[in-house]
């Protein structure tokens, strides 16, 4: 995956979490994943392609962290747990960051289609990446805890 298409998922999470949810977060040093595995305990995985490229973008939140985060978003306090007004939050900021990339990188002439998020709720789950290249990582931290960015984006195989 080219490095000219990190950055616009990188800065649209940091957008939309500091805006939407009153978050200030920081991003780490992007690294290539080692494994198929979901870092945190809720993740929200959405399909991207355009003519010639296919991949996802992934979003995956601590279970401490993405409790505070919906609080603030909702403007309520924080949950005791997870559960489906947590995961659906999760769909939706997972839809407003890839939303936020798409947007950045039409400005760069890539043009993507995308699918409705899939949720998944557990820590260590094997997911299945629609393209063979290598999956970057851009790990971010926050007052209430760590989550991460994948971004996985490569040719169409023919």
């Amino acid at each position: 995956m080219r490095a000219e298409l990190i950055n616009p998922f990188l800065h649209a999470a940091k957008n939309v979490l500091e805006t939407m949810c009153q978050t200030v977060v920081q991003a780490k040093k992007p690294k290539l994943k080692d494994d198929k595995l979901s870092y945190g305990e809720v993740t929200g995985i959405i399909g991207m392609t355009s003519e010639g490229t296919a991949g996802c973008m992934i979003v995956s939140f601590s279970e401490k962290c993405i409790l505070q985060i919906v609080a603030n978003m909702l403007m309520e306090p924080a949950k005791e747990k997870v559960d489906d007004e947590i995961i659906d939050a999760v769909g939706e900021l997972t839809n407003m960051i890839c939303g936020g990339a798409k947007a950045q990188l039409a400005k760069l002439n890539y043009t993507f289609d995308l699918a409705t998020p899939t949720m998944v709720v557990g820590k260590g789950v094997e997911i299945s990446y629609h393209s063979e290249s290598p999956t970057i990582v851009i790990p971010f931290t926050s007052e209430y805890g760590d989550f991460v960015i994948e971004a996985n984006l490569g040719k169409l195989q023919p």
